[in-house]
């Protein structure tokens, strides 16, 4: 059996705070989760990513991980003297052979304990859980109720309006052991508009000679067309501000839009045209 570092895995030291590994969690899921993550192999590390994550964001757990002592990742490892295997059955979520000896059933570290209180302690298979769930950007901005399904169960979520990428909703006593459930939430790319925090930026196309004039140009928003003044002589991916145009926010604000200016050049040009152009650059 191979040892997991699962510490490595999250890439955090083992000082780090349980803030640090839920942030290093968050990344790495967003970064390998299936629905956004096609890649050979993104699967593979998403479900070793959670397993990390299910045992270092566990006080007791963390602590009697810990106790092993450090092994290279995928070094052979073999249990103490004294280890008493569980017996499990049933599906564990897709978790490793490791993960499986040294847990059992209920990820109570079943035998495990027995090298610490050198008896079998009876604990209450009350776990907390974590899903996570992927939005489009419509629906993060729309908010609303959404069905999650777990397994054979239809639990609703409610979301509130703007809620952002990166966010954790919790459904108190709602997993089947009678933990909590935390939704964590993941925008996938939107097409038109790039997502950070509640700021969005979107690229409007300008002819070249709208960016030297300064015309106005109409931009689409969230919520609907918006007349926007060019500067003259606007730069090609300068940035405009519109202010409160972002994503909503839970006080009732909203974040910013910002517009990037991409100028184009025309590929072809009528003999007047180019006239007119070359006048131009004799002007300097």
């Amino acid at each position: 059996m191979q040892y997991k570092d699962y510490y490595k895995i999250l890439g955090v030291s083992r000082d780090a705070s349980t803030d640090d590994i839920r942030k290093a969690y968050r990344k790495l899921a967003k970064q390998y989760h299936p629905d956004i993550n096609k890649q050979a192999g993104a699967e593979e590390k998403y479900k070793e990513i959670n397993e990390a994550y299910e045992v270092l964001k566990d006080k007791d757990k963390r602590q009697k991980y810990d106790a092993f002592g450090t092994y290279q990742a995928g070094q052979d490892f073999t249990p103490p003297p004294g280890y008493q295997h569980v017996e499990f059955n049933g599906d564990l979520g897709g978790f490793s052979d490791f993960f499986q000896t040294l847990f059992g059933n209920s990820g109570n570290f079943g035998g495990f304990s027995d090298i610490f209180s050198g008896a079998r302690q009876q604990r209450p298979m009350q776990r907390d859980s974590e899903v996570n769930l992927t939005l489009s950007l419509e629906e993060a901005v729309k908010g609303g109720t959404y069905t999650l399904t777990i397994g054979k169960r239809n639990l609703s979520v409610r979301l509130p309006k703007g809620i952002k990428d990166g966010s954790q909703i919790k459904l108190p006593g709602k997993s089947e052991t009678g933990g909590d459930i935390y939704v964590n939430i993941h925008l996938e790319p939107n097409s038109i508009f790039q997502i950070d925090d509640y700021d969005l930026t979107r690229e409007v196309k300008v002819p070249v000679y709208n960016a030297v004039l300064g015309k106005d140009i109409r931009v689409e928003t969230l919520d609907g067309s918006v007349t926007v003044k060019m500067p003259p002589g606007i730069q090609d991916g300068q940035k405009l501000r519109l202010r409160g145009k972002g994503m909503p926010k839970r006080d009732g604000t909203n974040g910013d839009m910002f517009v990037k200016i991409k100028i184009e050049i025309p590929r072809h040009l009528s003999t007047k045209q180019k006239e007119l152009w070359e006048e131009i650059a004799k002007l300097g």
